[in-house]
């Protein structure tokens, strides 16, 4: 034959290695490190606090470009972020050879009353100004619209930018053409079981999902009804038998739910846990996180002073590796929840955010009785955690988000909004 001959392939030859994935593609994503950022609104030392000045929601817009806080004055603050503003986006300053932050900054850009305290005459009730949820909408034209809401109106709201500063107009429906509160088109529950969160899929617009105080999340398609009656799903997860006691319907209720940025998973939190559901699994959930466990001892204790009550939320990152929600003395905790992964991390709303993980070796450790007693029934608000630090039930960190694209993290401390990230 012309040419050079292909050798054959001996018996004894070991047949071709098929192609493996990277090593580093099959380890769980490493431990991040949290620094502080900013902070807007720091009290100083033996400052008293408002109680209207009390941040009760966050929200970042879609891009991240934007932040959104309301307080229980029924204030709404905005921010904008300063990193990219002039460059369009990283990836442009970057090419562009820009010096730019290695982390998302942001600064103040405007504020407005959004709710006044009223008075309801047919129920006999007043109605605080609180700010309960922001809610950003699709920006257009240059202006920004999102929605805040109070225990019982909603209002539109539109941003834009003028030569002599912002401009903000409310665009709501005239009140006398209104539907009226739990008319047709409102989420009802199908007993007497309170509704306690709401969220749409973050791309199919018709799937709606709802949170219990039963501890069970329905989701409902909208296209077979505007009722929401029924369900397509329930996602809950059962007692063992002979565990239940008077306080497990309550630490059951959940407080907040999200959609993953893909829309996979769901993410809740109840009074102990957070939790992590599969849409395609509903037999239970994917992962389960233990938040203070250290206070199950004292549910009798936290029921007295009504702190068991108290409605923490949560969040996931935008690329789905992580989750985070609040605590006691103002501390928040980090989890990985990635296949493999056993990161949690618990950090203060402080300038100095990892503080607390730092043990005091010289402290004894402290038997589940002596814990027990660390709080006495009904009295003192402080006890002593897992990890001998102790903990302050008055200061609670309820209100958080996570960046959409980034690892930052902003969470409210009272009237201060604290900016972390990794």
């Amino acid at each position: 034959m012309n040419g050079a001959a292909t050798p054959e392939r001996s018996a004894s030859a070991s047949p071709p290695r098929p192609a493996q994935a990277p090593l580093l593609a099959l380890l769980p994503p490493h431990q991040l490190e949290w620094r502080f950022s900013q902070v807007f609104g720091e009290r100083s030392a033996g400052e008293e606090v408002q109680d209207v000045d009390i941040i009760s929601a966050i929200e970042f817009n879609k891009s991240g470009h934007h932040l959104a806080t309301g307080d229980r004055g029924g204030r709404v603050v905005l921010f904008e972020r300063t990193d990219v503003k002039d460059h369009g986006n990283r990836k442009g300053a970057e090419k562009a050879d820009y010096s730019i932050s290695r982390h998302p900054e942001f600064r103040y850009k405007t504020e407005f009353q959004s709710h006044e305290p009223e008075f309801d005459y047919l129920k006999s009730l007043e109605i605080e100004e609180k700010i309960n949820k922001i809610k950003w909408c699709q920006a257009a034209n240059g202006a920004l619209f999102l929605l805040s809401t109070n225990d019982k109106t909603i209002k539109f709201w539109k941003v834009c930018a003028r030569k002599e500063g912002q401009k903000v107009s409310q665009m709501n429906l005239d009140r006398s053409t209104a539907p009226a509160n739990g008319g047709p088109g409102g989420v009802r529950s199908p007993s007497a079981t309170v509704i306690t969160s709401a969220e749409f899929h973050p791309t199919h617009c018709n799937t709606l999902a709802y949170s219990s105080s039963k501890g069970s999340i329905r989701l409902v398609d909208l296209r077979q009804s505007a009722l929401c009656d029924t369900h397509s799903q329930i996602f809950e997860q059962h007692e063992a038998p002979g565990s239940r006691s008077f306080f497990t319907e309550i630490i059951a209720s959940i407080s907040d739910i999200k959609f993953s940025k893909d829309g996979r998973h769901i993410l809740s939190r109840d009074y102990m846990t957070l939790k992590l559901w599969d849409l395609k699994m509903n037999s239970g959930p994917v992962s389960t996180f233990q938040v203070h466990e250290y206070l199950r001892p004292k549910l009798c204790d936290l029921y007295e002073n009504d702190s068991i009550f108290d409605k923490f939320e949560c969040c996931q990152s935008g690329d789905g590796l992580r989750v985070a929600t609040g605590s006691y003395s103002n501390i928040f905790r980090v989890f990985g929840c990635d296949t493999g992964s056993s990161e949690a991390t618990t950090l203060e709303a402080t300038r100095n955010p990892t503080r607390r993980q730092i043990q005091n070796p010289t402290r004894p450790a402290r038997s589940v009785n002596t814990l027990t007693r660390a709080v006495r029934r009904g009295a003192e608000s402080t006890g002593i955690d897992a990890n001998g630090n102790t903990y302050d039930l008055s200061t609670k960190l309820l209100h958080l988000a996570w960046h959409p694209t980034e690892n930052l993290i902003a969470c409210a401390a009272a009237n201060s909004l604290y900016m972390y990230y990794a």
